[in-house]
């Protein structure tokens, strides 16, 4: 996760994300089609979760994704399902990238990784996009939402992935997941996230819909096309599943609500005046190229307020693993900091939606 950083970049790679990269090149020999080594292997610098590497040979770039060393919880870090959800979708109409082959053997680097194409073009770290003219600003964004769109269009059964979560209950299991993933890492008491994990549990909308769901799904999680204002590749699935496609839509919708100055967001600011779609017009366009009925207002609230707390839990898990010594970032300390003030603005909009 990574919420106001710099852009990543590359740079060499740390001491304690390090690996033999002979050994990489001679897996890579004996499991991807055209390869040829030996290799070079820089860090991508961006990211909190799995650490990510860009691998130059003489076949060309390759991007390989690994789970990070030391403790971690169970269930986190998940590569192997990052793995079987992008070569699900290589046969949809949801851009990703062409996946080659996954290593489950800890002793070739470490811990188990996965290999996939680099894919050129633009990745936009503002929400504000400054760097683009307000016409394909616009298009920018109603692209994110087209391909969000898409994606919880997916038939998940036909497409292979109908085990690929539990149908049903979703933010049920969610709420309890991330209740037992933040008291894992657990490094302080902050009194907004104990009211979420007593309130979220009993008002849960009774609104039941299932899709396949990213999970982290947000600006800088895609690639643009060098020049038009089209999605090359979605990236980073470690946290998609079958679930409901308006948590979803609502963690891409809260960047709405998040400070520019901690979190890169648009929270204070006049979408309109940099020609962005507001928070409002982009839940009705996905309403609409989904062919579904509007959102009921007090839903959601809550699936934002809920989006929230899994974020808070998610940058708690950071900051747990930076006081480790072992996260994926060097900021990550910074970025795990972050945490309260995210459950506090989760609790400050129930305040606001219900009577609380």
């Amino acid at each position: 996760m990574t919420l106001n950083l710099p852009a990543a970049g590359l740079r060499q790679v740390p001491a304690q994300h390090a690996f033999d990269t002979a050994q990489l090149s001679a897996w890579m020999q004996t499991h991807i089609d055209g390869f040829a080594g030996p290799v070079e292997v820089q860090q991508f610098a961006g990211g909190q979760s799995n650490p990510t590497f860009l691998v130059q040979s003489r076949a060309g770039p390759y991007v390989l994704r690994r789970k990070p060393p030391g403790k971690l919880l169970p269930s986190a870090h998940a590569v192997e399902r990052e793995f079987r959800v992008l070569a699900a979708l290589e046969k949809t109409s949801v851009p990703v990238a062409h996946v080659h082959a996954l290593c489950e053997d800890p002793t070739v680097i470490g811990s188990a990784f996965y290999v996939m194409d680099y894919v050129e073009g633009r990745i936009f770290w503002d929400a504000l996009l400054p760097e683009v003219g307000p016409a394909e600003r616009r298009g920018i964004y109603r692209e994110m939402v087209r391909v969000l769109a898409a994606l919880h269009s997916v038939d998940y059964t036909a497409s292979g992935l109908g085990d690929y979560g539990k149908p049903g209950h979703y933010v049920e299991r969610q709420v309890a997941r991330w209740t037992q993933q933040y008291r894992a890492s657990e490094t302080e008491k902050i009194d907004a996230v104990e009211r979420l994990i007593e309130w979220l549990p009993r008002h849960i909308p009774a609104d039941e819909q299932t899709a396949i769901v990213h999970g982290d799904f947000r600006l800088d999680n895609t690639i643009f096309h060098p020049s038009e204002p089209r999605i090359l590749a979605v990236l980073d699935w470690e946290l998609s599943t079958l679930g409901h496609p308006l948590v979803d839509l609502a963690y891409y919708c809260m960047r709405y609500h998040l400070p520019a100055l901690e979190f890169r967001g648009l929270g204070g600011i006049d979408p309109k005046t940099h020609m962005i779609p507001t928070e409002a017009e982009c839940v009705a366009e996905y309403c609409r190229l989904r062919g579904i009925a509007p959102v009921q207002p007090r839903d959601w609230a809550y699936y934002s307020a809920f989006c929230m707390f899994r974020l808070a839990g998610i940058l708690q898990g950071v900051l747990a693993r930076a006081l480790q010594g072992n996260a994926s970032n060097a900021t990550a300390l910074q970025a795990g900091r972050r945490a309260r003030p995210l459950a506090e603005l989760g609790w400050k909009l129930v305040q606001q939606s219900f009577d609380v």
